[in-house]
This record gives C-alpha cells, structure tokens and sequence, in this order.
C-alpha cells in the first residue's frame, strides 16, 4: 500500500483520543478493501516515532493508554501553558454552581423550580451553562405552559470525572461547616470537581429552613424564664467571695452560680 505512513499519521492526527492499533487495521483495511499484516503497521509506527523524535519537531508520538497519540515535546509545554492561559475561559461563578449543582440532582427540572429553590433568578445562570455544554435542554414538562425541562450533559460528566449521575456524592454525605466553631483546618489538598460542585450548596438543593438554626441558638443560651440565684453562707459552700450589701455590710456568698427556673 502507497504511503502507509502518512494515512497512519493521519488517522493519529484527527483521533481526539489515543487510537489503538486495532482501529488503525480496520480503518485502513476497510477503506481500501485490503488486509494489512499487524506486523507492517507496528514497523510503520515505529518509523513514525523516530521521524518525530527529531529536533525539526515540536511534537512526538507517544504510545499511551493503549493507543497512539501526537503530544507536544516538554520543551515547548511553557509557550502553550501561556498561550492557554489567555484563551482559558473563566471558572464558574457562585450562581452559575449552585444553578448546575440543583440541575444535577433535581434533573429534569424546570426553571422556575431551580427559582424556587435558590430564590432568585436563574435566567442568566442557565444561560451560561448552556453555552458551556454542561447542561441541556431535555424536554417540557407537561404541566400549564409546557417549560422547558434541563438536565446534565456528557459533558458535565466528563469535566467532573464521573461514569454517571448516580456516581455523585449523596447529598447526606456532605456535611456543612457553616456553623462550626473556631478557625477551619488548613487545606492540604485541592477539592476534586465534585466535591466542589457541592460545597456550599447543600442547603439550597434541601431547602433547610432557618429555623434549625434558631432552634440551636436555643438549646446553648438559657431562656429570659432562667434566673441566677447566688446562695449565702449559711449553705456551707466550698468556696466563697466577698460582696457589699446595700447597707454597706460586707458578707460571704458562695462563689458557685447556678442556673434555675422560676418554677422550681
């Protein structure tokens, strides 16, 4: 076959994932109706490699997760690291996350339901995840004027490194330090995708009510009903102070306070 070579380098080329050996044969065997021996093709992408090898390249073929792949030589990754630097597009807003954290797990959902969660609107929001392809257009629904339904994308999995939505973390398993006590420990390492999908968004999808909280705040402090009683001298306590009297006399109260209702 006339320029083995170059029809394998470019099957390599237009590939978007390593191609194996495999898909190399039976792309070429069945374009041109030929059998083309394993043997002569591992020869050619060995000549390929050391033709790349070369200085006059910026690129080389590399065998990886059982295929063939072009990637740039390590002597160049800093220009590309700047140049994808300018064209790298912005991280996800606050919004834009919590938006996509609700889709994930109320999918399919409209967006007034994504407003009744968050609060707020979410026009904007939608919009850009939308433009990012992480999520998409999935149906209507079939209640009063049919709105459009959104769920997660191929995408979404892709970026967040998940085989499916049933792979995300259960929303019981993420616990909120929001009311912690006391400075957070230091980070010793970046939170992966997921875990930063979530964080801090777990109250919006749930819908916890503020009055948790308060209930809290409750149980710690004593209620106005409460009184501090001080007890005199004559209870024998273990350990006193000394305090003036109205009329100016010095005594002996017990140094212990205690907390006790007015109905007892």
């Amino acid at each position: 076959m006339d320029h083995l070579a170059q029809h394998i380098e470019s099957l390599i080329f237009v590939a978007e994932k390593p191609i194996s050996l495999e898909d190399i044969k039976d792309s070429l065997d069945n374009a041109y109706e030929v059998d083309i021996k394993e043997d002569l093709l591992q020869e050619t992408i060995q000549n390929l490699r050391a033709k790349y090898d070369s200085e006059d390249f910026a690129m080389h073929l590399v065998e990886i997760s059982n295929g063939f792949q072009f990637l740039t030589k390590p002597s160049y990754h800093n220009t590309i690291g700047n140049f994808l630097k300018l064209h790298t597009k912005k991280r996800l807003s606050r919004a834009a996350l919590e938006t996509l954290a609700i889709i994930s797990y109320k999918q399919p959902v409209s967006k007034s339901d994504m407003e009744k969660v968050r609060g707020v609107s979410c026009e904007y929001a939608v919009q850009k995840l939308l433009e990012k392809e992480l999520v998409e257009i999935v149906g209507r629904s079939p209640g009063p004027g049919r709105p459009l339904l959104y769920g997660t994308s191929e995408k979404f999995l892709e970026y967040f490194g998940i085989k499916s939505i049933a792979d995300l973390p259960k929303l019981k398993e993420i616990q909120s330090t929001e009311n912690s006590i006391g400075e957070a420990a230091p980070i010793t390492e970046e939170m992966s995708p997921v875990e930063s999908l979530v964080e801090g968004v777990v109250e919006e999808v749930n819908g916890v009510p503020e009055e948790v909280n308060q209930v809290e705040q409750e149980i710690e402090a004593p209620s106005e009903e409460q009184s501090i009683v001080i007890h005199e001298e004559n209870e024998l306590p273990s350990s006193s102070i000394s305090v003036q009297d109205e009329s100016g006399e010095m005594k002996l109260v017990h140094q212990e306070i205690q907390i006790q209702s007015e109905e007892e």
